[in-house]
């Protein structure tokens, strides 16, 4: 289980930094239009807030302090900033997944985030999903701030 989620939070991380790499012009990270409420920045420190408090201090004792409000609200911050987040944030979940015994996954995780009790197992799915969930975000962020307008 460890190197399973050690290699898709990899992977999925680094997709995110490919991502935000491709942003044409860096300001545009920070933009949003419309519909579109939420820039890839904070989509990029909503991910790395929820990795760094739901992995790095509750599975791995960091001693994360989470400030979720500010994951929406920063904003400018530098595109170089973000990438190193994102690379210590791999960093942080590969040393407490590590750290984790591998017969833990099928305790109770200590948080009932969805108001019911789930194990490490299911929560570290879910965890991955969320991602995924905001990766495909930029992805649809970039192309929509950074098309061309038709007509």
């Amino acid at each position: 289980m460890k190197d399973s989620l050690i290699f898709f939070f990899n992977r999925d991380l680094d997709k995110l930094k490919k991502e935000l790499k491709l942003y044409d012009v860096e300001d545009n990270i920070w933009k949003i239009s419309g519909n579109i409420s939420n820039s890839a920045g904070n989509l990029a420190f909503h991910i790395i807030g929820n990795l760094n408090h739901y992995i790095g201090s509750e599975m791995g004792n960091t001693g994360y302090i989470r400030n979720r409000a500010a994951e929406f609200s920063l904003k400018g911050v530098s595109r170089d900033e973000i990438l190193n987040q994102i690379e210590e944030t791999k960093q942080t979940i590969s040393n407490a997944l590590l750290k984790f015994p591998e017969d833990w996954f099928s305790r109770k995780y200590p948080l009932e985030e969805f108001g019911y009790p789930m194990t490490y197992e299911y929560f570290m799915v879910h965890l991955v999903s969320h991602l995924n969930y905001h990766l495909g975000q930029v992805n649809y962020h970039r192309r929509l701030i950074e098309s061309p307008r038709l007509g």
